[in-house]
């Protein structure tokens, strides 16, 4: 049997918009997978680092440089100014974050500290669970983050108050709401702490400090731009394999 191969413009101009848009998107899942192998490598080396001490007097670092440290911050939590972080689960359970500020030494500038996650009432969501809040001067380890990341909105974001529960915050806002100026990084508690004591430790205040890493998830787009590139090789092959058939006709 004689194959011939019949070119057409509707098909062939098919083949290049849905070749072209997995190329696209599949290059754009590899630039992701390579962005997120160099986050992974920046926190491996910032966090074999020293870790900053942040004083009420000190200096503050450039947040662009120092993302990603490991930091001592001496201060004292301002306890009557939680703010609860909505939709981020912990191990499937649904929960919140808890946010506090953190003023720097005795008189220093304030930073917002990401204390841990806490489960949410399955029955109330409004209802919170008891909250332990050290008291005076403590000693508290963390990371240095740019946000305490984003979720997606749903509905009307809620006002920002003392207790609030919220889907998105970022130092701007809570400035904005507590006319309180907030350094623009955020301090992701660590579980452990140094200094304090037993009654007065941050570390032991029943808040879970599991935090996801920013850097995880390269695997999953390289899996993402392997579908993509199939997808522009399989309508490639179709756009061939229909013209033969349409030829030996």
């Amino acid at each position: 049997m004689r194959f011939a191969f019949r070119f057409r413009w509707i098909p062939f101009l098919a083949m290049l918009l849905v070749a072209g848009i997995g190329l696209a998107l599949g290059e754009w899942q590899r630039g992701r997978a390579n962005q997120k192998d160099d986050l992974a490598a920046t926190l491996s080396q910032r966090a074999a680092l020293e870790p900053l001490v942040l004083r009420g007097g000190d200096k503050l670092p450039v947040l662009a440089q120092v993302e990603f440290r490991r930091v001592l911050a001496y201060g004292e939590f301002i306890a009557g100014w939680p703010v609860y972080l909505d939709n981020r689960p912990h191990g499937g359970a649904p929960g919140f974050y808890l946010l506090m500020p953190f003023r720097l030494g005795e008189s220093g500038p304030t930073v917002l500290v990401l204390r841990g996650w806490l489960p949410r009432d399955p029955r109330d969501r409004s209802r919170l669970p008891p909250l332990v809040t050290p008291r005076g001067p403590v000693t508290i380890e963390g990371t240095l983050r740019r946000h305490p990341g984003h979720v997606l909105q749903l509905g009307e974001p809620a006002a920002i108050k003392p207790g609030a529960i919220v889907q998105n915050l970022s130092p701007a806002d809570f400035t904005a709401a507590s006319a309180m100026p907030v350094l623009n990084l955020i301090i992701e508690q660590s579980p452990g702490a140094n200094g304090g004591n037993a009654v007065n430790d941050p570390s032991r205040d029943g808040l879970v400090r599991d935090w996801p890493q920013p850097s995880s998830g390269a695997d999953k787009h390289r899996g993402y731009a392997f579908q993509w590139y199939a997808l522009a090789a399989t309508a490639f092959l179709f756009f061939l394999v229909t013209g033969f058939r349409r030829g030996s006709k």
